[in-house]
């Protein structure tokens, strides 16, 4: 017999939610796109004005029929057609094509703000390292033994999402069963397992007491040590280590090229963090923080730089919508990280970050050449057009000439193969395989 438990609505799935972001994309405006309604809000009443003063003053002083017709071609050339469709038709296409290669950008002003990026905070568990932690030690202590150790630790552990938790539950087989489990974010959790109060936490929450040189060496060589007690006494640790992905050192090499500084920042101790980190390539790294902190931290970086925040957990979703520009793993993220974010990754390949920065930064050199260039054919015309020089189907021709122009120039973001062209080939594989089944 096969059992099976609905834990979702049907329409509340990947799929759904990707083309509802799309969807919904230009929800909110970005400074450029609120930029070209502050200029054409104030311009097309002006315009109208300018061209009633031609008409008036032009038929006061000369021929009414040619000042009045000037005066109509005054009120075409001036009108902001190209600026209007300047942002939107770039904002539309970068979206559109971003999400062709997995990252999944919630709005116009997201887009923008990630082309302006120039610092990166990453969390450490799940994003910079491989999401798969596996227990390589247990040390018991105070005459329990190791399997001991690890049932009581997975006893309670299995009611949290916390990927170190897994690698623990994986661990033990037969674990018991535990009641009365409360967790604290940042620290760790605790339950009645056996009529026996056990907690399972960081070395920075418990002390380790005689543990303490055997735990100090196993976080220097990169591993995470959690610490497990019965009724208030140490029974044990356990160290988790979780594997650097591969690609990281790579990508934070690229970023480092592209002008984005990079900092780690993550909740474990500071001694499996700077290991990993040293790894990695990061120099500038922030350990043993609560999410408040995480928040705290990635708010302080935006007010000094346009600054990202990428992570996967509950525990990041404060600091994602904090940042300048939140990201959330997509493939692998918790709920409330990808609803708190402003860009998703459908896949969980670091690599995206390089080539996402890149594409909205076009982008953005994009809109502005298109405002620049819809500004220009206005600020030309209106001279022109007031002192006849050309006459109504010229200044027609030259507006639709503009627009085909700003169009065309706009449907250049919607190219990502010169994006990806800097990616190794491999990488890109893999990165589209995963975006194309999602």
């Amino acid at each position: 017999m096969l059992e099976v438990e609905t834990t979702a609505a049907g329409t509340d799935n990947s799929l759904t939610t990707i083309v509802e972001l799309v969807e919904q994309a230009q929800a909110e405006k970005g400074d450029r796109a609120r930029i070209a309604d502050r200029i054409a809000r104030p311009l097309v009443p002006g315009v109208m004005i300018l061209a009633v003063l031609v008409g008036v003053i032009g038929s006061l002083l000369g021929d009414p029929q040619l000042w009045i017709t000037r005066a109509l071609v005054v009120l075409v050339a001036a009108s902001p057609c190209a600026l209007a469709i300047a942002v939107p038709v770039t904002v539309v296409s970068a979206i559109g094509a971003a999400s062709k290669f997995g990252v999944i950008i919630k709005s116009g002003a997201a887009f923008e703000r990630l082309g302006g990026i120039r610092h990166l905070a990453v969390d450490k568990t799940g994003t910079l390292t491989r999401n798969q932690p596996t227990v390589t030690t247990v040390i018991p202590a105070g005459g329990r033994d190791a399997d001991q150790v690890l049932a009581y630790a997975a006893a309670v552990e299995q009611h949290s999402t916390h990927p170190l938790a897994a690698a623990i539950t994986n661990a033990a087989a037969g674990a018991p069963v535990a009641q009365d489990v409360s967790e604290e974010a940042g620290h760790g959790i605790s339950g009645i397992v056996e009529g026996q109060r056990v907690t399972v936490g960081s070395p920075r929450w418990i002390d380790p007491g005689s543990l303490q040189a055997r735990v100090a060496a196993l976080e220097a060589e990169g591993q995470t040590c959690v610490l497990v007690t019965v009724d208030g006494t140490v029974a044990g640790a356990i160290a988790v280590r979780d594997e650097l992905r591969p690609e990281v050192p790579e990508v934070i090499r690229t970023l480092n090229h592209q002008g984005v500084e990079v900092s780690m920042l993550t909740g474990d101790n500071a001694r499996t963090a700077t290991a990993l980190a040293q790894i990695a390539g990061i120099t500038d790294v922030h350990a043993e923080l609560r999410p408040k902190d995480k928040a705290r931290i990635v708010a302080g970086l935006a007010q000094h730089r346009p600054t990202a925040m990428i992570g996967d957990g509950i525990n990041d979703a404060p600091a994602l919508a904090g940042a300048t520009v939140g990201i959330a793993m997509g493939a692998t993220g918790s709920d409330a990280a990808i609803e708190s974010a402003d860009v998703a990754f459908t896949g969980h390949d670091l690599s995206l970050i390089p080539p996402a920065l890149r594409h909205a930064r076009r982008g953005r050199r994009i809109i502005n050449q298109n405002i620049a260039l819809s500004l220009a054919i206005i600020i030309v015309l209106l001279p022109l057009a007031i002192t006849g020089v050309l006459g109504l189907a010229a200044v027609v021709l030259v507006h639709e000439v503009a627009e085909v122009i700003v169009i065309a120039n706009g449907l250049r973001a919607a190219r990502t193969r010169r994006v990806l062209a800097h990616q190794p080939h491999p990488t890109v594989d893999a990165v589209r395989q995963p975006a194309g089944a999602q």
